[in-house]
């Protein structure tokens, strides 16, 4: 087999064809290089907005359960000023009741008389004074 010598090209040819590989090849790296760089800004930018858009949908719902914890609170304050006021309302009925049986009593009583009956509820009377 018989080879034959490449053609010899000029020496600046083989120069500008070296020079332009380099170049071409450091622009090549240069791009991606760039491109992993800004890769990692696009993380952080993406990262920032997700983060905006979360505090953007959060603080509204931050507000309101604020609010909410208000009124939860005054909420209970009134159940407390209204179970308050249904121990006294219970305490107060079942005094009545003690009264209206013993007025009962006294009316139903075989020896009943007007008079004791008088004396039973103005005893009544006296008692509900001194409290």
């Amino acid at each position: 087999m018989i080879t034959s010598p490449a053609p010899a090209a000029p020496h600046w040819v083989q120069l500008a064809l070296s020079v332009l590989g380099i170049l071409g090849g450091s622009t090549g790296l240069a791009a991606i290089a760039t491109v992993v760089v800004q890769r990692g800004k696009f993380k952080a930018d993406a990262a920032d907005t997700l983060t905006e858009a979360a505090l953007t949908l959060v603080q509204p719902l931050q507000t309101r359960i604020t609010q909410l914890e208000g009124e939860a609170l005054n909420a209970r304050s009134e159940l407390n000023v209204l179970r308050e006021q249904v121990n006294q309302l219970q305490f107060l009925v079942r005094v009545l009741n003690r009264t209206l049986d013993r007025w009962r009593a006294a009316i139903r009583a075989p020896d009943a008389t007007l008079r004791k009956v008088r004396a039973t509820v103005a005893e009544t009377d006296r008692s509900t004074e001194d409290r």
